[in-house]
């Protein structure tokens, strides 16, 4: 049953013009973007597409996910259904029961089973939405939207439906042949011929036809205006991934009267723009976010649907050459992000980590506090000082480099030597000058000995990595500093490093190689375990005296570069059992609250985010709790002390390991 051509046929093409006019308008905008290369290895990048997008990898990790990934194929094979039916509407004699007969009852087995079942998983959807709705929609902003989610289920829901009033009256007039492949259509029809009704079979199959024609146009013109543009830009979103882990940020060039960082939007690239088109708001991100988590007013949710609300607005008078109405970064309001929010990151990647369509957040707020501090010189007060003993002194904490040496007054150290000494000892800045830290130095200084391992250290010549300046928005004096220390690795002939502090880690592995350096960097806890397992480093008793272990991940160490089984192994080794895991552990771990900077800022708002880590070690009620990173231990420490657990100890990899060197 079709009805009138001469009807339909203007209106889908209304319909049509209306939804490429609208795609053109947003999706013009993303030119507003600065360039960047999303297009190497195609081959790489259609791999992560068929697994992120149509194998909904990181949606079905969540348990409701199944519910999505059964609507996301539902549509994808009901796309071949929907086709159909609106060229049929136009062309009355077109039909997949052209193809051969085994195909076409095929297909129509499959449309009227996924039909069925897409019907399920929105009814499942909205009783979730009714009655436990998750904790993101409980946002003043979800609320004010939730209108849309409700009607997108509901548009879905009315197109089932009338497929199967469509179908069922057919089949019941007898005008469907192939009724034997449509089992629900046929229960249907067994329902309407069984309950007499007052209105004619053939009225049903005419609504039916109608109510889905102008369901499916009202669709095909809301989705470009909606949050569910996703539909749209989600799969090509995870084609344009990063290849690479999103860890390090992009260098900047520096002239006279440049700009730099990010203030409006036209300032992002394209694939910033692209990211905030392809958010689905489904909230992991958020909740994953240790700053969201502890009550800050960061949310990385609403920064990139900040980010959309910005182009929408300004994007269009951007393009006429005029000016944003809407600041990128001001006072709270759609379409701008606070000071407040730009600072409450910690890079730990979470929110990366969770989005199932590969959004890449953490990047875009270190742009803006680029801008913040290159351009206008606005960031906390704590800063200032850290800023100028980095420039000064290259250290945090300010201390003469003459003092770099200091932890090793009690012990022989030589100084790497070029084409002698097969590794650097990068001590790092919290290694070199933080008393708790200086005795893992110690620790593993007589881990390298023991072991039989080149080694040297750089002493006073040493300089910071840079790590927390970089995250922190100051390009200008990390790129200083990684320039001077790429001249002296190459000066020494260096291309292997040893280091104990995860950013330290991350910064030369990651970020140096933007400056030409390719080192061999490796975090001590993968020497302790290649050691160890080689049967290169033997210890001489087995750590029997600390008790329960538990194990916490530093963000910079796990999620920035998948290192996740060394320590452990490392920990299993030494003690004779594997260390127990956090509830939140490996990439699902909970930052201690010090990357990005944050180690030497305050926290003004909310709970602390190293007290919220700490409750979570307490109530597993471990004897010791086991870092890899000097930050972690240093929030760790600080964090037991404020909720007075001083019966729980915090003991670093290397110090476990060099506990079973002493004699038996």
């Amino acid at each position: 049953m079709t009805p009138n051509p001469a009807i339909f046929t203007p209106l889908l093409i209304a319909a049509g013009i209306f939804f490429v006019w609208s795609c053109y308008r947003r999706f013009s905008l993303v030119t507003l973007g600065r360039p960047e290369d999303r297009f190497s290895d195609p081959g790489m990048r259609l791999m992560e597409m068929l697994l992120y997008a149509f194998g909904q990898k990181r949606v079905v990790a969540k348990p409701f996910g199944v519910n999505h990934f059964i609507i996301f194929w539902s549509f994808i094979i009901l796309l071949l259904a929907n086709g159909e039916f609106l060229v049929e509407g136009v062309v009355p004699s077109f039909s997949l029961a052209l193809l051969p007969a085994p195909l076409y009852h095929g297909l129509l087995l499959a449309f009227d089973l996924v039909s069925l079942l897409t019907l399920a998983a929105i009814f499942l959807a909205f009783a979730r939405r009714i009655f436990f709705p998750p904790t993101y929609m409980s946002t003043t902003y979800v609320k004010a939207r939730s209108l849309e989610g409700f009607l997108i289920l509901a548009f879905i829901a009315l197109l089932m439906l009338a497929y199967f009033g469509l179908h069922g009256a057919e089949i019941s007039l007898g005008n469907e042949p192939a009724a034997p492949y449509m089992p629900v259509s046929s229960a249907v029809a067994g329902l309407l011929l069984a309950f007499p009704s007052a209105v004619s079979l053939q009225s049903i199959a005419w609504f039916s036809w109608w109510i889905h024609a102008l369901v499916l146009l009202a669709f095909i013109c809301f989705l470009p205006h909606s949050k569910h543009m996703h539909i749209l830009t989600a799969i090509p979103n995870c084609f344009f991934a990063s290849l690479e882990k999103p860890n390090t940020q992009p260098r900047e060039e520096f002239a006279k009267g440049g700009e730099f960082g990010v203030a409006r939007v036209d300032r992002f690239t394209w694939k910033d723009l692209f990211d905030s088109f392809s958010c689905t708001e489904c909230g992991r991100c958020q909740n994953a976010c240790p700053a969201t988590t502890t009550g800050k007013s960061l949310n990385p949710r609403q920064v990139i649907h900040a980010i959309k609300t910005n182009l929408l607005a300004n994007g269009p008078l951007l393009q006429k050459g005029g000016a944003p109405v809407i600041p990128l970064i001001g006072e709270e309001g759609e379409g701008s992000s606070t000071e407040e929010t730009i600072w409450a990151c910690t890079t730990c990647g979470a929110c990366m980590e969770a989005c199932p369509v590969l959004i890449e957040h953490m990047p875009k707020i270190v742009k803006m506090r680029r801008h913040l501090v290159e351009m206008e010189s606005k960031f906390p007060e704590e800063l200032l000082n850290l800023f100028e003993n980095m420039e000064q002194r290259s250290n945090p904490w300010g201390i003469a480099p003459s003092e770099r040496t200091k932890w090793c007054s009690t012990m022989e150290i030589k100084p790497f030597e070029k084409g002698v000494t097969e590794y650097l000892f990068y001590i790092g800045c919290a290694g070199t000058f933080d008393s708790r830290s200086k005795q893992v130095t110690v620790a593993l200084a007589t881990i390298l000995d023991a072991a039989g391992v080149s080694w040297g250290i750089l002493g006073k010549e040493e300089k910071c990595c840079g790590d927390s300046v970089r995250r922190l928005g100051n390009e200008f004096v990390f790129d200083r500093m990684a320039k001077e220390n790429v001249q002296l690795f190459r000066e020494k002939g260096i291309t292997k490093v040893i280091v104990q502090c995860p950013h330290c880690f991350s910064a030369l592995k990651n970020d140096y190689r933007q400056y030409g350096l390719e080192l061999e960097v490796i975090h001590h806890g993968e020497l302790l375990d290649q050691l160890l397992s080689s049967g290169r480093l033997k210890l001489n008793r087995q750590v029997s005296d600390l008790g329960g272990v538990l194990f916490h991940d530093s963000c910079y160490l796990g999620r920035h570069n998948d290192v996740y089984d060394a320590p452990r192994s490392a920990i299993t080794a030494a003690t004779g059992s594997a260390p127990a895991e956090m509830e939140r552990s490996r990439n699902n771990s909970f930052c201690c609250g010090a990357g990005g900077g944050r180690m030497w800022m305050e926290e003004h708002s909310g709970e602390r985010i190293n007290l919220n880590r700490v409750d979570e070690a307490l109530r597993q009620n471990a004897d010791t709790i086991c870092t890899a990173c000097p930050y972690c231990m240093t929030m760790f420490e600080d964090g037991l002390k404020d909720r007075q657990a001083g019966q729980t100890r915090v003991r670093d990899i290397a110090e476990v390991v060099a506990e079973g060197l002493r004699p038996a």
